[in-house]
């Protein structure tokens, strides 16, 4: 079963794996407020559906997600939306479901809290990621309450502070993805992981996930709504609004 084309994140299901493609090109995969609730309710519809092993998120493009609408946010402000993106990243780790997400390219600040929240990240090489805030006078808020969990510290404070391009490669080191192969072997490698994760029982799946995930939920239900009014506090300021208006006139 698919989903009408014009729909900007598109569900299909085969074998078992539910796939969530993120597929709006003309924003490179912004958070904006229709994707992320085209996807919480794909993620909830395949968490329903008693056919559905595995969920993998993907993109239509090499952009995976270029994180938060910067002309929603310098317009209507990130007070509600921030707290939509803690509510996914919380989806994402509670889901009686396996969740795995698949880059062959970009992925850019909030679009890393996705990566991050996934039970499996399989990336390619040299695909690229970038915690992109600090140079827009803003912070990694929401998205850290992932991120850190997965990152080292070291890692993490260099990729926050820095906000500089890292690789696949140096990701799958800094413990942000599971996983860095080459682009050619990304679909067989994605391929074989869902196929593995599928064989697993839901009863198996459902408690093995929640026992992976007990730290990470109670850190987001600890901190979520300090980091949710963190973020829309800073995108509000004079600062980061100057800061997006002039990445936006690029």
């Amino acid at each position: 079963m698919t989903d009408a084309p014009s729909e900007l994140v598109r569900y299909a299901v085969a074998d078992a794996v539910a796939t969530i493609t993120l597929d709006s090109p003309a924003n490179r995969n912004a958070l904006s407020r229709r994707l992320v609730s085209g996807l919480l309710a794909h993620l909830e519809r395949a968490g329903a559906d008693d056919e559905v092993r595995v969920v993998l998120i993907e993109s239509s493009a090499k952009v995976f997600c270029s994180g938060a609408d910067l002309t929603e946010a310098s317009t209507e402000g990130m007070e509600v939306g921030a707290r939509r993106i803690v509510d996914l990243q919380r989806l994402i780790a509670t889901l009686d479901k396996p969740v795995v997400t698949k880059n062959l390219g970009a992925v850019r600040a909030g679009g890393i809290g996705i990566v991050a929240a996934a039970d499996v990240a399989i990336s390619a090489d040299d695909a690229t990621f970038a915690l992109t805030e600090v140079k827009l006078g803003l912070a990694a808020a929401i998205i850290s309450l992932t991120v850190h969990h997965r990152m080292t510290p070291r890692a993490a404070a260099l990729a926050t502070l820095g906000g500089e391009v890292f690789s696949g490669a140096e990701a799958a080191a800094y413990g942000l993805v599971t996983r860095a192969v080459p682009a050619d072997a990304l679909d067989d490698e994605v391929a074989a992981v869902c196929a593995s994760l599928a064989t697993g029982t839901a009863q198996g799946l459902r408690e093995s996930k929640r026992i992976l995930n007990r730290d990470l939920v109670a850190r987001i239900d600890e901190l979520g709504e300090e980091m949710a009014a963190t973020s829309a506090r800073l995108f509000a300021s004079e600062e980061a609004r100057q800061a997006m208006t002039a990445f936006l006139a690029r």
